[in-house]
């Protein structure tokens, strides 16, 4: 396993490194990745080159009407604050229009520093966590080490980080948070891991402690159910209905999955997460 860069230990109560700060990125989202035209996106874009409505000043020409103008993925994704990362930290603050020689370099890294900002999210998480006070330790190693790799410089990142070891490493240890949390639910903790609930009807379910771990809930109607300690990591909420839902406390929830869902003022989210304003 290579060595990661020498930085200061991470600070796990500082989330705000984790929020999108879209003044200080150079648009990363909106030209390294690719999207397909569907539901979610009008047209089709390739990867390393820049969306239609991206204007000279990184950014979006059509922002406020996004969702009515055929882009709705763009209104729910999340790059846990990796796109202000590569491009102020990684690449210096040079953006990849008045230095095109970083661009290549820029849009390969942008990737790779998402997936560690989600890892760091979801350790974060996990280190908020009471019930998981003797997982602690072992959850700040990861935590510092995940940090090390933020900080690293391009070609160490596309070089020597193994993220499918220090990803497979960090579930471990947010399988063992999930367990030691969900515990303090009452009653019957249902296990509805990777299932398959597409349109199913559980509206005012008790869900309370479930394990929702990657379960599709596309279309689901999830109204007035109750999830709190409930383990939601990788679940998918596109079209979910969330109207009235109880997701205080819900275990791993993200910015990106409340996006793609529909709720009301009725629901109740996590404190540190915003209501989504297509909701209103």
């Amino acid at each position: 396993m290579p060595a990661t860069p020498a930085t200061p230990a991470a600070d796990p109560h500082d989330r705000d490194r984790l929020r999108a700060d879209c003044a200080n990125c150079f648009a990363l989202c909106c030209v390294a990745l690719p999207f397909a035209r569907s539901n979610d996106f009008a047209v089709d874009k390739a990867a390393g080159t820049p969306c239609t409505n991206l204007r000279q000043d990184f950014r979006c020409g059509i922002h406020t009407r996004l969702r009515d103008s055929g882009f709705q993925g763009c209104t729910t994704f999340d790059c846990f604050g990796a796109g202000q990362q590569v491009s102020q930290v990684t690449f210096g603050g040079e953006d990849w229009r008045s230095h095109p020689g970083t661009a290549r370099r820029m849009f390969e890294v942008f990737p790779l520093m998402r997936q560690l900002h989600e890892l760091l999210f979801y350790v974060t998480e996990a280190l908020a966590r009471p019930a998981a006070r003797p997982l602690h330790p072992r959850l700040r190693a990861l935590l510092d080490e995940t940090t090390r790799w933020t900080a690293a410089g391009a070609d160490a990142l596309t070089a020597d980080l193994d993220l499918p070891d220090l990803r497979g490493r960090i579930n471990t240890l947010l399988l063992e948070t999930s367990e030691l949390v969900r515990a303090g639910a009452p009653g019957r903790r249902r296990s509805h891991r990777g299932a398959d609930l597409m349109g199913a009807r559980l509206a005012g379910a008790d869900l309370r402690g479930a394990n929702l771990r990657g379960a599709y809930l596309i279309a689901a109607d999830l109204s007035g159910a109750d999830l709190r300690l409930a383990d939601l990591i990788g679940a998918d909420f596109r079209d979910t209905d969330l109207r009235g839902a109880d997701l205080r406390d819900a275990l791993f929830l993200t910015q990106a999955q409340l996006g793609a869902a529909r709720g009301d003022a009725g629901t109740r989210i996590p404190a540190g997460l915003t209501r989504p304003a297509h909701w209103d």
